[in-house]
């Protein structure tokens, strides 16, 4: 009782501290470049997060199966004795020998992704697992690596493939990297066991040794910043790597008393101080006005947030992006589900209304091919997009930025958009569509994007209503949500 009481506390000074971090830990960039450039980053909206390593061939959770803290959420399934922890290890970084993804075309991925509106990529060049899916000099347990078997293969350094293909289209490149590393013995030295996600030594007891992880967390980086052309944004996760008090960890330690389990909390401090801020100014050296995303981390090197999995529930008062998964995991998921189109285009549109960025997860498979529901929710955005993308790039919210079913937003000439999302199966547009909660001028126009016809509207005592002719309710210019392009209010 005792022990659930303490968690549901914990659990909830948790929340409490996230609800302050979201509405105020943000320190402003004062880089003019990167505020340049984050300004139009603000603007793009859509983008790519490709989550890809040798774990895809066990279709697994990527990485945190290593991580003993994670079993109660990621247990171990594969291999020849997942029980044996040190077998399990073994056998996931063999997986290395066998990775040979053959049907690699990065080309194909870039034109599905531009004619689904994105315009933005990043890209896992590494996960906490380690494994570099680039060219790294600094390890062998890479891609190119000749313990891998598609090392051979002509676009074997697969991070400079996948950037070179989205710039092609006109993409931005963002490089995803971990901070810890759970391969490299300068970060888990195989001398002791890990415990849980941190180092598992004490930096501040051997420091000859994090330096050592220090100088091969910053060669890899700067390999990234340096060989693999213009890079845009660079997305660091692992967050618990940082200063003290960040990567503080709550640890239930269990002992039995008349055969009941009770135990105690205990909290762990590292200091994982990885000099993020030299770090930063030698990235922006090499590509200048870089964008610097230090997940959950506070402070200048975290020039947007990242709300994960989710969909904060109002704007808020700094640049954001949502990460979402499309289907399955973060990682390859055999016979994934994927979310419909209408899900899709709905949540890029709540995310867009509320000021957001949309940053849309798809995890290619061990053979390297993305999945069939992945190409389709991609058409979904494309068939959508193609008539309404003026209303998602390039705009702000306005208030209230959502009316039932109605979000807003607003171009930077003031023209205000009214995207209605339409419900599960309504392919036929209403006779009229109801606004109260904004008014358009006197004389003002109102159209229906994909349409050229301007559309008789009428001022109500609250708001106005548009009225939509049968000829084009009976054929709208698109499914799942229809916007209302209104050319100025009051």
């Amino acid at each position: 009782m005792k022990k659930t009481t303490y968690l549901l506390l914990l659990m909830s000074l948790s929340m409490f501290s996230q609800a302050i971090y979201e509405e105020e830990r943000y320190v402003p960039e004062t880089d003019s470049l990167v505020l340049e450039k984050l300004d139009e980053w603000q603007g793009l909206k859509f983008g790519l997060l490709m989550h890809w390593g040798a774990y895809s061939q066990w279709g697994i959770v990527e990485s945190w199966s290593l991580s003993p803290e994670e079993y109660g959420w990621c247990e171990r399934t594969k291999g020849s004795n997942p029980d044996n922890y040190f077998t399990y290890k073994k056998e996931y970084e063999a997986l290395q020998t066998t990775f040979n993804p053959v049907e690699f075309n990065p080309d194909k991925w870039a034109k599905a992704a531009k004619n689904a509106g994105m315009k933005y990529v990043v890209f896992t060049t590494k996960h906490h697992d380690g494994f570099s899916m680039f060219d790294s000099k600094y390890t062998d347990y890479k891609i190119t690596s000749p313990k891998t078997p598609f090392s051979s293969h002509p676009k074997a350094n697969i991070a400079k493939e996948i950037f070179s293909s989205f710039r092609n289209q006109g993409l931005w490149a963002g490089a995803y990297f971990s901070k810890p590393d759970w391969h490299v013995d300068s970060y888990w030295d195989p001398y002791y066991p890990p415990k849980d996600r941190n180092v598992n030594y004490s930096p501040a007891e051997n420091p000859e040794k994090w330096n050592q992880f220090i100088e091969f967390t910053h060669n890899q980086i700067m390999e990234l910043m340096t060989d693999y052309g213009k890079m845009d944004i660079l997305w660091l996760d692992g967050g618990w790597v940082s200063k003290t008090p960040k990567a503080e960890i709550t640890e239930w330690y269990k002992h039995t008393v008349d055969n009941a389990e009770e135990g105690y909390l205990k909290h762990r401090i590292i200091n994982q101080d990885i000099k993020m801020d030299e770090l930063v100014i030698k990235a922006r050296e090499k590509q200048p006005g870089l964008i610097v995303v230090d997940r959950a981390v506070y402070g200048k090197n975290q020039n947007y947030l990242t709300p994960e999995n989710r969909v904060p529930e109002k704007t808020l008062p700094y640049p954001w992006e949502s990460c979402i998964i499309s289907g399955g995991g973060w990682s390859y998921t055999p016979n994934a589900k994927y979310i419909s189109g209408r899900e899709g285009i709905h949540m890029l549109i709540d995310i867009v209304a509320k000021g957001g960025n949309l940053l849309l997860n798809i995890a290619p498979s061990p053979e390297g091919e993305w999945q069939e529901g992945a190409y389709n929710l991609l058409k979904s955005y494309s068939s959508w997009m193609k008539i309404n993308s003026e209303s998602i790039y390039n705009t702000k919210p306005i208030a209230p930025y959502k009316e039932n079913n109605i979000c807003f937003t607003q171009n930077k000439k003031g023209q205000v958009f009214a995207l209605y999302l339409a419900k599960e199966g309504e392919t036929k547009m209403p006779t009229q569509i109801l606004i109260n909660s904004i008014s358009p001028k006197k004389g003002s126009k109102i159209k229906l994007l994909g349409s050229n016809i301007n559309l008789r509207w009428k001022s109500l005592k609250n708001g106005f209503k548009i009225n939509i002719p049968k000829s084009i309710q009976n054929k709208p210019p698109c499914y799942n949500a229809w916007v209302f392009k209104i050319e100025d209010v009051n």
